[in-house]
């Protein structure tokens, strides 16, 4: 089985470039030359360079020992919480702005949900000197206030969606209706592996740098270089896509872990495996949540990071393919295990990481395991929530 993308753009059904008309010269554009950018010497030279002295990578793979105890087994957390700007978005952000400065481009453009996408693109393009526009639910503006203001101060004007369910989705219809009218001078970093090809693509080689790192540090801790399982959150998927890069033809068990809200089958989720079909959204043929006639269902998840009523074409196909194991966790599981981190290691993680913290409570790992799990991000964004629902 291929888990890599192929020259049309796809993962075994997934994947392509569903666009119209007026967006072929840019897509086009972007597909033509990503490759030989990406594998330009002197353009890997200028991302790993950003990566060490910008970023701070490598970040820390860290023996997790409280928790190891606790669940039996050897748990490792991969540290994107200490990545500048508090999450693994910033990766995808230099490779992007590196490429759109590549392709002469003064205008970016991009969608957020949870924000730190929004936050990490507002910080490139403050570093390269670039005007910047980030799109926002209405919703996710007044949930995610703190990373708004960042986004400000860091110089991005930053524009609400107010149709739809003002998310994530809203957000992107926003951005590529700015793309279509603003074609020459506009380039539009997305944020996760969605979108048309190339970005899932794209997105999964910048991100892919935390696998490739979790390999060399596992290697010198553990003197292999395969955990027994890699473990990640999923929305649209790109810290998983990261995570699972270099692990995709080894034997290693994947765990992409999505938001299941209230529950799977509660009307309030966003468990996208679950419940999806496969369908089109934003450029992309994929597993999609939606009615009888196809129109798209509204997500739910506690997490602004989750509530994506899509995934990703590849890990629409690592799910079809059963490559990767989905498994669906509630808001109160996720928040208890968040909670339970903090408790336990002094890490406050992403709410959106917590749903892969909660997996620990759902699998049996044996002692000898090797588990690693993707801190996707960290919790400063998301205090509010955590005091509300605790009652802080």
């Amino acid at each position: 089985m291929n888990y890599k993308v192929n020259e049309q753009g796809f993962y075994g059904d997934f994947g392509g470039s569903f666009i119209p008309e007026m967006l072929y010269p840019n897509v086009e554009e972007l597909r033509q030359n990503y490759l030989n950018y990406i594998e330009d010497p002197e353009f890997q030279a200028e991302f790993q360079q950003l990566l060490k002295d910008y970023v701070g990578r490598p970040t820390p793979l860290y023996f997790a020992e409280r928790l190891s105890a606790k669940y039996n087994t050897k748990i490792y957390l991969k540290r994107e919480d200490l990545c500048h700007t508090g999450a693994h978005k910033i990766n995808n952000t230099i490779g992007q702005i590196l490429m759109a400065k590549r392709l002469g481009k003064t205008r970016i453009i991009a969608e957020t949900g949870a924000g730190q996408h929004g936050v990490a693109t507002a910080t490139v393009c403050a570093l390269m000197g670039l005007e910047c526009i980030v799109y926002m639910g209405e919703v996710d503006i007044e949930r995610q206030a703190p990373n708004v203001a960042r986004m400000k101060m860091l110089g991005a004007e930053v524009r609400p969606a107010t149709s739809g369910s003002k998310t994530l989705k809203d957000a992107t219809n926003e951005a590529i209706r700015d793309w279509i009218n603003n074609p020459v001078d506009t380039y539009y970093i997305i944020g996760s592996v969605v979108g048309p090809h190339p970005y899932p693509d794209m997105v999964a080689r910048f991100q892919s740098v935390i696998s490739a790192e979790m390999k060399q540090q596992l290697q010198e801790k553990e003197n292999r270089s395969n955990p027994d399982y890699v473990i990640a959150c999923v929305g649209g998927g790109s810290n998983a896509a990261g995570a699972f890069y270099h692990f995709l033809d080894e034997k290693v068990q994947l765990i992409a872990v999505e938001a299941a809200g209230k529950g799977v089958h509660s009307g309030e989720s966003a468990a996208t495996s679950a419940l999806g079909k496969i369908g089109i959204i934003h450029g992309s043929k994929t597993l999609l949540m939606q009615t009888e006639d196809g129109q798209i269902t509204e997500p739910y998840s506690i997490s602004a990071g989750l509530d994506y009523p899509g995934v990703g074409p590849l890990h629409a196909h690592l799910f079809a393919s059963k490559r990767a194991e989905f498994i669906a966790i509630t808001d109160e599981e996720a928040m208890t295990a968040g909670l339970h981190l903090c408790k336990t290691e002094g890490i406050i993680p992403a709410i959106e990481t917590a749903h892969a913290l909660a997996v620990l409570d759902q699998k049996q790992f044996n002692p000898n395991d090797i588990v690693i799990i993707n801190l996707s991000g960290r919790g400063d964004k998301d205090l509010n929530t955590y005091i509300n629902y605790f009652d802080f």
